[in-house]
């Protein structure tokens, strides 16, 4: 593979001519000038986790085209090209034959690899290197790459949170929040030393593993006190808390506990299920089999979307969205398919509901992007795998290797970017309009 020095770095401006050398470093300032202001502004208005949940999908995008450049360049293969967005050029700088960079319209991103099909003209000396003249094993491994990285991303989204954070455990009881209890000022758990967060670990000995096994413990213990125990920040710590008898607690007017029927404790607190890590090697095992599970999902959420019936669902959904009550579901398996806006307000609805409703969103995410792109039709990355698998069954022993000529697939190849084009604006106006229910509530 032909390489340039390691140190031979200049902006793509400085290889022009009559440009101030110092041009590269200006739009590199102007940049991040840019991004700074954008971020404040993003905060100032509240806008912190959905500032983090887009640079998330930004380093989701970086990844997918680092994928096509890493096995390209261990191929061989010339790449001139790796950017981030599209549209104007906002700054670059060149290292060795690749120029990296940022555009304007941060819509995705691209790495340009010389060669990707036979209509494509290239300079004669970089022939050898170009995609289309490549092994077809290379060939196929680099234009799988993009899918492939998503597939890795989801497997360590899905390590990370079953070793680090853990899986919903119905055995493992939280305290959420506090109650109102018809005005109090606090609730018999707060006035206990009860916090938000702390693990129900026991109860006067009677350990607890489950949410209705402690709200009948403490139902027939009004008036009582209760030695519990809690767990908080991995130490156990015992506290006091004496139920109040819910007939003596009215809500809205409404008494807490019926006055007909016998005294019911309550300690005014919310329950939520915890979580339990797991160990690497269950990790490990349960990652791959929730990456499995989650694309074949994908794969029959697709199937449905693209089948006669699934398009005419969708399309009576965009026709009438009030009246087929889109906004209640937003997902390939419902034949709503989420536009960009509508997955950046998913993953932000998910990032307020916590680190596991996100880290699950973002694995779909990156299983539905994988799937969808290995769709054999250009310009999609299985369009490329179609194309190299139909030249190598074609290519006989001893002959010419078979080179399709991707001008006749071009008629196939505009109609469906331009049913894509619809796809995308209408989930666009879908997502605008219509905004799917939040489904983290």
């Amino acid at each position: 593979m032909t390489t340039h020095a390691p140190d031979e770095i200049e902006t793509a401006e400085q290889g022009e001519p009559g440009v101030s050398p110092m041009s590269g470093a200006a739009a590199a300032l102007r940049l991040l000038l840019g991004l700074a202001v954008v971020s404040v502004v993003f905060v100032m208005l509240g806008w912190g986790i959905l500032l983090l949940v887009i640079l998330a999908i930004i380093v989701m995008v970086l990844l997918h085209e680092f994928g096509h450049y890493l096995t390209a360049k261990r191929s061989g293969m010339k790449v001139t090209e790796f950017f981030v967005g599209f549209g104007p050029r906002l700054w670059s700088v060149r290292k060795g034959e690749t120029e990296y960079g940022v555009k304007a319209i941060p819509a995705g991103g691209y790495c340009r690899i010389i060669g990707m099909t036979s209509a494509e003209e290239v300079h004669p000396s970089d022939e050898p290197r170009a995609y289309r003249n490549q092994a077809f094993p290379k060939r196929i491994i680099v234009a799988s790459a993009g899918s492939a990285m998503h597939l890795v991303i989801a497997f360590l989204l899905a390590f990370g949170a079953l070793a680090l954070i853990g899986r919903p455990d119905p055995s493992i009881v939280v305290v959420s929040s506090f109650l109102d209890l018809g005005g109090a000022a606090t609730t018999p758990a707060q006035s206990a030393g009860v916090a938000p967060g702390d693990r129900i670990v026991a109860i006067d000995g009677q350990t607890i593993s489950s949410s209705s096994q402690m709200s009948k413990v403490v139902h027939r213990s009004s008036g009582r006190p209760l030695t519990v125990t809690v767990e908080r920040v991995g130490k156990e710590r015992e506290l006091t808390v004496t139920p109040i008898d819910g007939r003596t607690v009215t809500i809205d007017g409404q008494p807490l506990a019926p006055t007909t029927g016998p005294s019911r404790g309550y300690l005014g607190v919310s329950l939520t299920e915890g979580s339990s890590r797991l160990g690497p090697w269950a990790a490990l095992t349960q990652s791959g089999s929730i990456v499995a599970q989650a694309t074949s999902g994908a794969v029959t959420g697709i199937i449905h979307l693209f089948s006669p019936s699934g398009l005419t669902h969708y399309a009576n959904q965009v026709a009438h969205p009030t009246a087929t009550g889109s906004s209640a579901s937003s997902s390939p398996q419902s034949g709503r398919p989420e536009s960009i806006i509508g997955a950046v307000r998913t993953a932000d609805q998910a990032a307020h509901a916590g680190a596991l409703p996100l880290i699950e969103v973002f694995i779909s995410l990156n299983i539905f992007i994988g799937v969808i792109n290995m769709l054999p039709m250009l310009p999609l990355d299985g369009g490329h795998v179609a194309i190299a698998a139909y030249e190598w069954v074609r290519t006989r022993r001893g002959r010419p290797r078979y080179q399709a000529d991707v001008t006749k697939m071009m008629p196939v190849v505009y109609a469906f970017l331009a049913f894509l084009l619809v796809l995308v604006s209408t989930s666009m106006y879908l997502d605008i309009a219509h905004p799917a229910a939040n489904p983290f509530r």
